[in-house]
């Protein structure tokens, strides 16, 4: 043997004597062989479960329920049947009937490649699934086909079950039918709001046209509608939806000129058509149809489907008291319709009226009054914003400088005591922007407390106090009570009560001071159920303490004056009830308001001009004043709105009168003197009281009921003497946002322009 032999056999040994080594931990588990064969294994699992699948499930041979969709159920708070909705509004149509151009705004729109496709978007598909399994909702795309089997023979819940039928069935159904019978079956199975199934139903709840009438420009509004039939209905939309709908409509347009069915020179000379205003469906007559709307948009806001609800099976409890409901109308009737005349008087056709009711302790609305009748006034005069609240606004200004301890020019605490010079037109110091904003018929006060100044609603003291309180802290503290930051414009006039709010706003507002700082969100619905579902999941309108308790009660205890020696004495005063409340008559009387409360309901009335036909001036629907309605002068807040307000909380108190405010403060007309003021002298002629709901001012200046009006230093305040310019105006002045003439021109000192 060779030395090389003997070196092989020595290396032999060696490799045989050496331990063989043991592997350990994990990769005893998860060699590469394994993880590969699982995947394989597990592909094949899926794809032999997806075959077992696909010959186990057939298209069914009818329609979900939705094609036969059932009512849904509104009660009242007690329990009680108010209305049953169901009739679904459908006329399936042939494809022939629907113009070409239209036909392929759908498929531009909503999938580009659905003359292609095999009916089924896998990838669109499974995302929506792992989104469903992470509890992400409805996310992931779906193809014409899908919709269409969802639309019409499954249902709109998100589970994985019903996500796998829809790919099954829909490639059954990509097979069985042609491409043209499932566009027809998608189109006129969807839903596009307004309680329109199909397009030609839709087509005529939105253009007032039959199908076969249609412009490529409205199918493609209407095509963009599916996306979000509520939030893109033109005549409702906020701001954003209006835009982003109109983003849709273009990007509808412009996937037509890709695919090669519209011509660019087409596509360049297409205009937006804006759709017409709703018609109110049948038997949503009187105050039913506001209440049945406003219900259906909170759901949808609060996170239903609107087209799972659309297709019926619901019972909906709203807060709603008949006999609160009820007397709300009762009351509307007896203290302002039945006043009017418009066949005598042309400006009492203009008046409209809105009002919400709210327990503050539940946050519920309990009655509401939206207009003349929901099939007479499509508008819910309770939600409408695009009216100034005019002075309702002071108390809120009020609120945010004590909460945030804010200080006059001279360092003092404000506070319901604290001295301010109400002269009229006096500029106001410490801003950027010039403001020096008339009272109410050009009346001067001189050296005033907070307390008369809201008594008396003085414009010149709330412009002051709102500079001094920061403008940005007080919009802080009014979006915080449940007003629509986007309305306010952060200038000196917004202290006036400039920006847009709604009745439904302005409760909320008051219902927060009622209830001692803690936030209220008025909500109408109370409870929602789908057929045998569990209850659907609504947040509570009692929210976190927004305002301290003394903050809110010191203003309730303030608000007590305006009821008892102020602008809304007359109506208000000497009632079985303990009551607060604020007034206010907007620019050039185009709105007139009270909101007041008791210990135990919260009601915000507002009146409002609105042209109730077109001329040579004004357009229909477009802000009038409101002078001359009822056949006097101006309309003031403590004349109809208080009157109204004061009627109604009579009737719905009944003999549950007797409660007290509960109020932590010592401040306001709400509570009892600390000392007995001093005598104070009453000048030969000092500024009347505005908003008298007789149009005739009182003579004197009211006082904080029962305290004294105090400066910083302690020193009892004197009264006015400094007389009236003029003579008043023979039907009264206005106040809050009505800020008189602009003495610089429209806007010049920061005012709103006049008509």
């Amino acid at each position: 043997m060779g030395r090389a032999d003997v070196r092989r056999a020595q290396q032999g040994s060696a490799r045989r004597a050496k331990p063989k080594q043991k592997r350990g931990g994990i990769r005893r588990f998860f060699t590469w062989k394994k993880v590969l064969g699982t995947f394989l294994g597990a592909c094949l699992l899926g794809i032999l479960g997806f075959i077992g699948l696909y010959l186990y499930v057939d298209v069914p041979t009818d329609g979900n329920k939705q094609a036969t969709a059932q009512s849904n159920v509104y009660k009242y708070a007690d329990g009680k049947v108010m209305a049953r909705v169901g009739a679904v509004n459908r006329e399936s149509v042939p494809l022939s009937r629907i113009p070409k151009g239209v036909q392929r705004t759908f498929v531009a729109a909503e999938n580009k490649t659905f003359y292609q496709d095999s009916g089924v978007d896998l990838k669109g598909t499974f995302r929506g699934i792992l989104n469903t399994l992470r509890g992400q909702g409805k996310q992931g795309g779906s193809t014409i086909t899908q919709q269409y089997v969802k639309n019409y023979y499954l249902s709109q819940e998100q589970t994985v079950s019903r996500k796998l039928q829809e790919i099954v069935i829909s490639l059954k159904v990509d097979n069985k039918f042609s491409k043209d019978d499932i566009l027809a079956g998608y189109i006129n199975t969807s839903y596009y709001g307004r309680g329109a199934y199909g397009i030609q139903a839709a087509a005529q709840a939105y253009y007032g046209v039959d199908v076969d009438k249609l412009s490529v420009s409205q199918g493609a509004y209407l095509a963009s509608l599916l996306q979000a039939p509520s939030q893109y209905d033109w005549t409702t939309a906020t701001d954003a939806g209006k835009a982003r709908v109109k983003d849709r409509w273009a990007y509808t347009l412009d996937n037509m000129v890709e695919m090669g069915w519209l011509p660019a020179a087409e596509r360049r000379k297409q205009e937006f058509d804006k759709p017409g205003q709703p018609k109110p469906l049948p038997g949503l007559d009187g105050q039913t149809g506001y209440l049945i709307t406003a219900a259906k948009k909170e759901l949808f806001a609060k996170g239903v489907d609107e087209k799972e609800f659309e297709a019926g099976g619901w019972t909906v409890t709203l807060g709603i008291d008949k006999d609160k409901q009820q007397q709300l109308e009762k009351s509307v009737k007896h203290k302002l319709t039945d006043e009017l005349d418009p066949k005598k008087r042309k400006v009492d056709a203009d008046a409209q009226l809105g009002a919400t009711s709210v327990d503050p302790e539940t946050g519920h609305i309990v009655a509401m009054y939206g207009g003349a009748g929901y099939t007479k006034h499509y508008t819910n005069n309770a939600l409408r914003s695009d009216y100034q609240p005019a002075s309702t606004f002071k108390p809120l200004i009020l609120a945010s400088a004590m909460e945030n301890n804010a200080t006059t020019q001279d360092g003092e605490p404000i506070t319901p005591d604290t001295v301010y010079d109400g002269s009229n037109r006096r500029p106001v110091v410490g801003g950027t922007i010039p403001f020096a904003p008339p009272n109410e018929d050009e009346r001067e006060y001189g050296k005033i407390s907070v307390q008369t100044a809201t008594n008396n609603s003085v414009n010149a003291v709330f412009a002051q106090m709102g500079q001094d309180a920061g403008l940005e802290q007080v919009k802080k503290t009014a979006v915080g009570l449940g007003m629509d930051g986007s309305k306010m414009d952060v200038k000196p006039a917004m202290t006036l009560g400039t920006m847009g709010a709604s009745p439904l706003q302005m409760a909320g507002a008051y219902a927060t001071l009622d209830n001692h700082g803690k936030k209220v969100t008025p909500a109408l619905v109370t409870k929602a159920v789908h057929g045998t579902d569990e209850e659907q999941s609504l947040p509570d309108p009692i929210g976190e303490q927004v305002l301290s308790r003394k903050t809110a009660d010191t203003l309730t205890s303030v608000l007590t004056g305006v009821v008892n020696d102020g602008t809304a004495s007359d109506a208000v005063k000497n009632t079985d009830y303990e009551a607060a409340g604020k007034t206010g008559t907007s620019d050039d009387n185009k709105s007139a308001w009270f909101v007041g409360y008791t210990p135990k309901l919260v009601t915000a009335v507002g009146m409002f001009g609105e042209a109730a036909a077109s001329d040579d001036k004004v357009r229909q629907g477009a802000q009038v004043t409101l002078k001359g309605v009822g056949g006097g002068g101006r309309v003031n807040g403590g004349g109809y709105p208080a009157r109204v307000w004061a009627d109604y909380t009579a009737g719905a108190l009944g003999g549950n009168t007797g409660a007290d405010f509960d109020l932590d403060t010592n401040l306001g007309a709400g509570v009892p003197p600390t000392s007995t003021p001093p005598p104070t002298r009453t000048p030969s002629q000092t500024p009347s009281t505005p908003e008298s709901p007789s149009n005739t001012p009182s003579q004197t200046p009211s006082t904080p009921s029962g305290t004294p009006s105090q400066t910083p230093s302690g020193t009892p305040s004197i009264p006015p003497t400094t007389t009236p310019s003029g003579p008043a105006p023979p039907n009264g002045g206005t106040e809050g946002g009505d800020t008189g003439d602009d003495p610089g021109g429209n806007g010049a000192n920061g005012l709103p322009g006049f008509d």
